[in-house]
């Protein structure tokens, strides 16, 4: 009966499937973009080297060190929760 109900339902529930399927892969590597931590340690790089360059002012550094620095930690906070939740 469960495989006679999937043929006749498979016309609609397979491209919707296949959406669904889909749509969670782009949700998955999209936050794995946003909680990857080495563009944020580049970025921390490059802004030192900048205020190294004099390009920008000790005000500047440290005002985008703290945006930075922010960002860095809540990156390190969502890998600890998802360890955590991993182990549960």
């Amino acid at each position: 009966m469960n495989l006679l109900l999937k043929l006749l339902t498979f016309p609609v529930m397979g491209p919707l499937d296949a959406t669904v399927w889909a749509a969670r892969k782009i949700a998955e590597r999209a936050e794995n973009v946003y909680y990857d931590d080495m563009p944020i340690r580049v970025a921390l790089q490059e802004l030192e080297l900048r205020l190294d360059l004099g390009e920008i002012s000790e005000e500047a550094f440290e005002a985008e060190e703290a945006l930075l620095l922010v960002r860095l930690q809540e990156v390190r906070d969502y890998k600890r929760q998802q360890a955590v939740e991993g182990m549960s």
